[in-house]
């Protein structure tokens, strides 16, 4: 088969081939009578090329056409105009001459003009557009220095709050079981069209007198960073998005129970929030639970109401979002009792579709659950969540 090939371009048939020898004659032609160095006569080429004064009928005319838009553009953002001429000298000296001669030269070897080398007018467009390339590279500078002093700050606030939301913890956790707050036989009277009396295990005295929110404590051994936070509940889902223990603003949040759950008239399921952190804290670490080496590994979570103690073994492990009001799909976060049988049942079904991989464990009617959830990046209004069943 002949090779039908032109400045790299290959073609089917013979007529092809012949057009883009001719095309590639014209284009030899115009280089002869056009020096490229020249951005005014580059320009004025491009000019002739757009008129339609030459024409060419292959890709070897296209790819030629582009080359000199390239060029021209360039050099138009250089200031330059079809007047526009540069002074060119060929040197008979060895490069290494010309460029202790000249000092500076062009990415093709040839030495750079100065300023003096163009007229007046000319100097004064590349003034100007010197002017402006500055002023532009001044503003960019600055617009970058605050985007930086913005990033820095962000993340010096974000690691600020990380640690003392750390440090606040630690000590809370030394308080658990502490007798520095601890008033002897604790008791709330909890009324409901019954008066209950109820007390608050020694162990969480002290803390139950330093924040009467705190409902319980959350654990999960061998967890890093550590998952063992006191569970708060206040009467909305908000606050605790943006709090801590304390009540002080904090981007970390804190651990808390929904706001519909009830630990003394005990819902079927108590669902426990709490924010994925990029430092791993709070509930930063849940997804490992997508694992289910993982999940075998840590398979008992510890929940303590400030009542009584509480073991509950992993069941679910599954992905989920948040659905809009009127969609008719199951919403795990409304999910808080099971007026029967079946509808429990129901409730076990749809979750264990949802789940990534099979524990083994399942749940019958009047077993006491527990759920936690935190975002996930999966997916808009993603959300991760582990499902437990009391053991005991």
């Amino acid at each position: 088969m002949a090779d039908f090939s032109v400045a790299g371009r290959k073609f089917r048939t013979q007529a092809d081939y012949r057009a883009a020898l001719k095309d590639q004659e014209q284009i030899e032609a115009i280089k002869k009578q056009v020096d490229m160095a020249q951005p005014g006569e580059v320009l004025k080429l491009w000019v002739d090329i757009s008129s339609g004064k030459y024409s060419f009928k292959t890709l070897v005319g296209s790819d030629f056409k582009e080359e000199i838009s390239e060029l021209a553009e360039k050099y138009k953002k250089q200031g330059y105009t079809r007047d526009s001429k540069v002074k060119t000298a060929k040197s008979k000296s060895s490069p290494k001459k010309e460029e202790k001669k000249n000092g500076k030269k062009s990415a093709k070897g040839k030495a750079a003009a100065s300023l003096e080398d163009y007229d007046e007018k000319m100097q004064a467009e590349i003034k100007a557009v010197l002017k402006s390339n500055e002023r532009k590279r001044k503003l960019l500078i600055a617009l970058c220095s605050m985007i930086a002093i913005g990033c820095f700050g962000y993340y010096g606030v974000y690691y600020y709050f990380a640690d003392r939301t750390q440090s606040d913890y630690d000590s809370l956790a030394d308080l658990k079981g502490s007798k520095a707050l601890a008033a002897p036989n604790v008791t709330i009277h909890y009324t409901d069209d019954e008066d209950i009396e109820l007390t608050v295990l020694e162990e969480y005295e002290t803390l139950y007198n330093k924040n009467k929110r705190l409902i319980g404590w959350l654990t999960i051994d061998n967890t890093e960073p550590s998952i063992d936070y006191p569970v708060m509940q206040t009467t909305n889902n908000e606050y605790y998005l943006d709090h801590n223990f304390n009540q002080e603003y904090d981007k970390n949040g804190s651990i808390f129970l929904d706001a519909d759950c009830d630990v003394v008239h005990r819902n079927t399921n108590l669902i426990i929030y709490g924010h994925h952190m990029k430092s791993g804290k709070m509930f930063g670490n849940l997804n490992k639970y997508s694992s289910e080496s993982y999940c075998k590994e840590h398979s008992t979570i510890k929940f303590d109401t400030i009542y009584e103690k509480g073991t509950y073994e992993v069941m679910y492990v599954f992905r989920s979002r948040i659905y809009n009001e009127d969609e008719v799909v199951f919403k795990y976060y409304q999910f808080l009792d099971a007026a029967s049988e079946q509808e429990f049942n129901s409730n076990m079904q749809e979750m264990a579709a949802l789940s990534l991989y099979d524990t083994g464990v399942t749940a019958s009617y009047g077993d006491e659950l527990l759920t936690l959830s935190t975002c996930d990046s999966s997916e808009e209004d993603g959300r991760f969540v582990v499902v437990a069943k009391r053991i005991k």
